[in-house]
């Protein structure tokens, strides 16, 4: 059971003492087996030493935690001691909690536990509850999520009782009274926005996130194949000698399908592990997401943070019709909350826009930046591919290679670099949707951003060289959210000014006086 207020300080579950010694053991097993490795080959009059300590350890370890981390819920706080040597306790008022985030690992799971994490939007700091009975973890989440709502209506009931005087001597009669706890607001139902459709699994291959995982992989194998008893110079020798007896064409082939299925796997894989019984509601004023098959997530994004929304749709998932989600929020770690896996593009805008309270500004057509924004993109990809060109050609000359080769990778590489201008011209463009700024862009991953005026803080117009000759400029709104820039690319000068000054009136009016 969660403390009520103004109860003393309680501990996490007791089933936390079964989990740490395991995480500890996980921890320590590398050091230990080299350690006991080491011993076996020398004399072995240090075992009856080593072995207790091996056992011991880990159960010391994973008690410690337990036994030294307390919490309690105040009137107006959490609180959470902890630590050996050195005490720390952290509180947070609850008018601060921003998000109260639940994860579950296989071990977690299987024990009935659930980690809590709570942001308050300072940085990127979080108060931890490494291990809650399940439904304490949920009740906590709920109680702190409803009671800041509470303590944010008790603060502005002081102020507005604090208004009716401002005079300390002012006779008792016209002093304020205290100010009165407001009631809890009516529960309200939780609105689902978004729900697994296993139909979208179709775009897992097309997500290429899961390919730096693979890629990593085959990494690690080529680190350790060098010592497997199989693979040597004989071996490898006969085994190609053995794959030459076919067609290249065939070899070719069976290696491109046989790579073909293996993502499939993974992707596929990748995309049931993280999204299994993925569920996207709107309650007590916030975002909750939850999913996970093995590892179960539980984010919530608090509303009144989200500043805007930016839909991805790589070049890929494009072709099928796919797309991406995020929001843009301030006090949440990294700023960028991926809420939709990837998914049907209706799907994302309508979700986009229930999120944003507004149609239209993922769908409307933005403005173009004309055929010198145009140049300027097949420009800047054209200069990519001659330095790699460069590059090659000092290369080939180096090793004295075939220059026929070389002009058909020089080539290929012009082709793709013009397809990339040309893509990247395509996905640039801007608007300016009542209260929120939209901003178009990508090369081949198409992204479209979409910005709260009101959390615009300031905004940069930077020029280069090359930029200024032909009155382009890069106009950047700055905010708390997301990435903390939003960049509207290749603007002519005077657009983006008049585009920054009717987004945000009266922020640049000495600017544009001065112009």
């Amino acid at each position: 059971m969660i403390p009520e207020p103004g109860e003393g300080y309680v501990r996490l579950s007791p089933r936390k003492l079964l989990l740490d010694p395991v995480k500890a053991v996980g921890q320590m097993v590398v050091p230990v087996v080299i350690a006991l490795v080491g011993i076996s080959r020398s004399d072995t009059q240090f075992w009856p030493i080593v072995l207790p300590l091996v056992i011991i350890g880990p159960l010391v370890l994973g008690a410690l935690p337990w036994l030294t981390t307390h919490y309690r819920l105040t009137g107006t706080q959490i609180q959470v001691r902890s630590g050996v040597l050195n005490k720390t306790t952290s509180t947070a008022p609850l008018e601060r909690v921003r998000s109260v985030d639940l994860e579950a690992s296989l071990m977690h799971r299987i024990l009935g536990l659930q980690k809590v994490q709570i942001g308050t939007g300072v940085d990127d700091d979080r108060i931890t509850l490494d291990a809650l009975a399940a439904p304490d973890a949920q009740a906590l989440r709920t109680t702190l999520l409803t009671r800041r709502a509470v303590a944010e209506q008790a603060a502005t009931a002081l102020v507005d009782d604090g208004r009716a005087t401002d005079r300390p001597d002012a006779p008792w009669s016209e002093q304020p009274l205290a100010p009165v706890a407001p009631p809890p607001p009516p529960a309200t139902p939780a609105v689902l926005l978004a729900g697994i459709d296993w139909s979208w699994l179709r775009f897992a291959p097309f997500s290429l996130g899961r390919l730096v995982l693979l890629v990593g992989g085959l990494g690690l194998l080529s680190q350790v194949a060098d010592e497997l008893p199989i693979w040597n110079e004989e071996t490898a020798t006969s085994a190609w000698t053995w794959l030459t007896q076919f067609a290249v064409v065939a070899i070719v082939l069976v290696l491109a399908v046989g790579a073909l299925a293996l993502w499939l796997v993974v992707s596929v894989a990748g995309y049931v592990l993280q999204w299994w019984d993925f569920r996207l509601v709107r309650e007590h004023g916030s975002l909750h997401l939850t999913s996970g098959l093995v590892t179960t997530r539980s984010i919530t994004v608090e509303e009144a943070k989200v500043r805007g929304v930016e839909i991805t749709e790589p070049v890929l998932m494009r072709v099928v019709g796919g797309a991406e989600l995020s929001t843009l929020a301030t006090g949440v770690e990294d700023g960028v909350t991926q809420v939709l896996p990837p998914c049907p593009r209706g799907v994302a805008v309508a979700v986009g826009e229930a999120v944003l309270d507004r149609p239209g500004p993922l769908t409307e057509r933005l403005v173009e930046h004309g055929p010198t924004a145009r140049r300027r993109a097949w420009f800047r990809q054209l200069r990519n591919a001659l330095d790699v060109i460069v590059l090659l050609a000092v290369g080939w000359w180096w090793f004295g290679l075939t220059w026929w080769w070389l002009s058909m990778v020089g080539g290929a590489l012009l082709v793709l670099a013009a397809a990339a201008g040309e893509a990247s011209y395509r996905h640039l463009g801007h608007a300016l949707a009542a209260d929120h700024l939209v901003a178009g862009g990508g090369t081949f991953a198409r992204t479209r951003t979409v910005l709260e005026t009101e959390g615009i803080i300031g905004w940069v117009v930077s020029q280069s060289w090359w930029q200024r000759r032909i009155g382009l400029a890069d106009l950047t709104a700055t905010t708390a959210a997301g990435a903390e820039r939003v960049l509207v690319r290749d603007v002519r000068l005077d657009v983006a000014v008049a585009l920054a000054d009717r987004a945000t009136p009266g922020l640049l009016t000495d600017f544009v006086k001065q112009a």
